[in-house]
This record gives structure tokens, sequence and C-alpha cells, in this order.
């Protein structure tokens, strides 16, 4: 899993990564769903679009610099939004740039990216407290979760693309 230094994420166009946790599950689009399987050969994981928020100034200090997530092909852009009272993950068609260009924090797109060490995760802007998560065995769908490493990896590592 490769890192990509914080200087990248100060551009003004996406970086172009593979995501995966840390037990080696990609992330894949299946219909609709994002969903996170063991990596195999001749396998396409999905190219996730990430780009900090340039308007951070009404967001939260210290949790982690607020990034927009979208997907390459389809454009999609990953969003949380409650479902059934449930704070939930979701992929909306959304070009990443439109978001970015934005006057204010378009929150429900907004995760906190934070590092530690080779692991980065992804605290929901719009629901503090609620990581994307992928399950330990793989083929399940992509989610936002409160339960941190119990079923759920929130832990995940980046192979940059394209910088």
């Amino acid at each position: 899993m490769t890192m990509f230094p914080g200087d990248l994420l100060s551009r003004i166009h996406p970086i172009l990564v593979d995501i995966q946790d840390v037990n080696h599950l990609v992330w894949v689009l299946q219909g609709q769903t994002l969903t996170a399987v063991p990596r195999k050969d001749l396998m396409d994981p999905v190219t996730v679009t990430l780009i900090s928020c340039k308007y951070t100034e009404t967001l939260e200090k210290g949790r982690g610099n607020p990034v927009y997530l979208g997907l390459k092909e389809p454009e999609l852009c990953l969003f949380c939004t409650k479902v059934k009272g449930q704070p939930t993950l979701q992929l909306q068609e959304q070009n990443i740039m439109d978001l970015y260009n934005q006057t204010e924090p378009v929150k429900p797109f907004l995760f906190y990216h934070d590092q530690n060490g080779r692991a980065s995760s992804f605290e929901s802007v719009a629901f503090p407290g609620w990581f994307i998560g992928s399950c330990s065995n793989g083929g399940c769908p992509v989610i936002i979760t409160q339960e941190l490493g119990k079923i759920y990896t929130t832990d995940f590592g980046f192979t940059v693309l394209q910088a």
C-alpha cells in the first residue's frame, strides 16, 4: 500500500488512486453498489478520485483533511445521507470538480481523511463518528459505520495511479 504525501492533497485537480483495506480488499463497482472484494488477477478495482475541499473555515479543525471522494468511471461521488433514520453511504452521479468549485463545503459529500502511519480513515463530515468501512471477509458493500475495528475495517491504504 502506497501512501501519498499531504502536498498532493492540496492540488487543484483530483488524485487518482485505488484503495484497499488492511485485509487487501479492493473497491469494485457491482451494479450501482460499491463493494470490497479480495484482489484477484485480471480484476479492475475502481479508480477513486480524491480532492481536498478548498473552503474549510466552517469545518471542524483537527479531524483530518476534508476531501471529496468519487469514482472516475462512471462519474459518481460518495455521499452520506439518512435512510430510515440511519446514516448511509451512497453513490450519486456527480462531477467531483463541481463539488470542489462550490463556494462552500458540500458536507454530505465530504469526509475527514485522517492518516495514521500507513493507514487512512474517512470520517463523514455530515455524520461525525461514522467512518467508511468494509467487511473483513469481502463481498460486502462499502458502508459507513460507528463500529470501528469490529465487523468492519475502517483503515485503508492507497496506490496512487495519477497525481
